[in-house]
Order: structure tokens, then sequence, then C-alpha cells
């Protein structure tokens, strides 16, 4: 019977990409016993139970960057980790040990390695983190989602698989008439789809905002997800006087109907977000979020850029250049399925599939 543990979280990001990757080896080969490990207190602890699995956390925190006496607790709680990922190693007998990304797949992957258990890595950015770099050494198959990663991880292990999504947030065909319904707009009307993820952006709201006067001119839709950090005081300044054709929403959780009824969509760079839009192939313009580690999403928007399927803003210029290329693209349908063509080209809906496919052959041979 095969046994597989998947390792990491923290972030809707790996976490995502995790669950889909065992529901992949759960359609594949039903017998598959699956354990996920992750971070005590992150949001995979509440997550992957969620979706039917069983989870075990560890102690494992991350260096803050400001100096704080939390950070003298780092080495200790991480050899416990260590000690912890052995005995539940020993204890559930793993084939493979696959690592997402996130604090608990470094102590989980290290120890896999030391005790001779192959381990697996899921890289799902174009700029990969450190933890993935070190833990790429002990790994034999490395699972990227974009080209030329050859640049930080040894070529021979790599498979271009793409990123393990949510599939029924990209399930959109025939959609557009029940979407329409389902947020109160107009099927027949040109959508922008604005969104800046669960907590959401201040820019991307803000671009929102100086976008009102030209939607109203232009006959424009929009649909906007603001966040919930954002929405109360959004709402209080600006509600009463939306006009019907923009629709505000704290939080979106039929992302299939969203992005059904989008003609164009303007998003942050998150890995996933971006394998979701490849997927459903609509116009896209992205602004990376400069804030995060390493500017990784900048790198996975130029990946995009680079080859005609998505439009990069940069946050700085946003709020004032939104308007001026909206109206550009809506003006160019010529441009707006050479965009749509060449980031469906860029679509990988099978991810989690081929993943699954490589983790059993692997384990069977």
């Amino acid at each position: 019977m095969p046994k597989v543990i998947i390792s990491g979280g923290g972030t809707g990001g790996h976490i995502f990409p995790a669950i889909a990757i065992a529901d992949a080896l759960k359609r594949e080969h039903p017998e598959t016993e699956i354990l996920f490990v992750g971070a005590e207190g992150k949001m995979e602890m509440e997550r992957v139970p969620h979706a039917g699995y069983h989870i075990i956390g560890l102690p494992i925190r991350g260096i803050q960057r400001k100096l704080t006496l939390k950070n003298l607790k780092v080495p200790f709680l991480l050899l416990k980790s260590l000690w912890m990922a052995r005995s539940i190693i020993k204890e559930f007998g793993p084939q493979v040990v696959i690592g997402v990304g996130g604090y608990a797949s470094g102590p989980l992957l290290r120890m896999a390695a030391w005790m001779g258990i192959p381990t697996m890595v899921q890289e799902q950015n174009s700029y990969p983190g450190v933890t993935n770099r070190l833990l790429s050494k002990k790994a034999k198959k490395i699972f990227v989602a974009y080209e030329e990663m050859d640049r930080f991880f040894p070529k021979e292990k790599i498979i271009l698989a793409g990123n393990p999504i949510r599939r029924t947030s990209v399930d959109i065909e025939g959609k557009r008439a029940k979407a329409a319904e389902y947020f109160g707009l107009d099927a027949a009307k040109t959508t922008l789809f604005f969104v800046g993820g669960s907590l959401g952006a201040r820019v991307i709201n803000q671009m929102v905002e100086s976008l009102l006067p030209i939607a109203e001119e232009k006959d424009l839709q929009i649909l906007w997800q603001t966040g919930g950090n954002a929405f109360f005081d959004l709402n209080d300044r600006l509600g009463r006087n939306l006009p019907s054709t923009i629709k505000m929403l704290k939080f979106i959780d039929r992302m299939d109907l969203a992005y059904a009824i989008a003609d164009m969509v303007c998003s942050r760079a998150g890995a996933m977000s971006i394998s979701e839009l490849c997927v459903i192939g609509k116009p896209t313009i992205l602004v990376p979020s400069p804030y995060v580690s390493e500017d990784h999403q900048t790198k996975n928007a130029q990946a995009l850029t680079q080859k005609e399927a998505a439009l990069l803003l940069p946050e700085k210029q946003a709020v004032e250049e939104i308007a001026g290329l909206i109206v550009s693209l809506i003006e160019d349908p010529s441009r707006m399925k050479h965009l749509s063509e060449n980031i469906k080209a860029m679509g990988r809906p099978e991810a989690d599939v081929d993943i699954a496919h490589e983790v059993l052959k692997y384990m069977e041979a």
C-alpha cells in the first residue's frame, strides 16, 4: 500500500497545491495513505482536515526580521521539529515525502533524506525560496511550474508539471449567464474582474476607485473583490453611490463564476493565481506585490510577459496608469485575443494528475 507524507503550508499558495496532489493520488490509487505535516498555528492545520486529511503540526517557526527575543527560541524549535519529524516518519513509514514549501517542509524533508526516504519538491514560483533550493539537493524529483528552472535546480531532476490548482475554480465553460445572475450583473456587458486575494490589496482597491468614472463613461461592468480588511471602509464611503454595474464584494467564494463573467482580469501575481489564470485564458493585467520575499511575484509576472501572455503593471504606477491601459485594451480586440491565446497556451490543467503519476511511478519502480 503506497504511503506518502506531504509537508508544508503557511499560505494558500502552498496548501492548495498540496491538497490537490493528495486528491490526485487518491483518485489515481485509492489505497494510497496520505499524512500531512504542517506548522503549528498555521492555516494548514485548519484547511487540511477540512479537506479530509490527517495532519500533524511541528513547532517550527521562522526568524522574525525585527529584533525580538522570540528569535532565541528558533534553534530549539528547529531541533524539536527535527526530532518530531524523525518519530513521525518512523511511525508512518512513507515510501515518499513531498515538500510544497513553508516552514514545516524544511525539517521534515531534511530528516527524511537523512533516514534514506526519497524526497520530492513541488515549487510553485518562478523564483524558488531558500528552503526549496536547499532541499532540492537531496530530492529525487523537483516539480516546477515555469521553464528555465535549471538556473536553481539540477536539470536532471526537474519535471515541468505546472501548479496543481483548485479544479472547481477553473470550471467556467458555459457559466457566463449563471455568473451574471449570481452577481447581479449583465451578461452582455464587458466585465472587468479585480481581485487582490482573500485579504485584499490596497493598490488594487485604489485602482478600481480611480476607474469608476471611466467605467461609467465606457459602459463597463466591474466585479471587485476588496478583501475583508478594506471592505467596510470602502462600503461606508462608496457603497450607496455605486451603480449596479459595479459589484463590490468582501470575498468571492465562487471563483469559477467570477472568471466566467470576466472579459479581463486584474490580479496580484501569486503563483496559484497565475496558474488559474493560465487555465481560464482571459486577458490579464498583473500587479505584483513588491512586499513578498525575494520579489517573487514580479518574477512570476515576468515569466508571462516574456511570452506576451499578460501585462505587468508595477504597483508604483498602477493607480495612475490603469485607466489608460484598460481603455487601450478594450479598444483593441486583436490585442485582447492575442493575450488570451498566449496565456491559455501556458495553462497546465492536469498538473495534479501529472505529479501524482510521477510519484506513483517512482514508488512502483
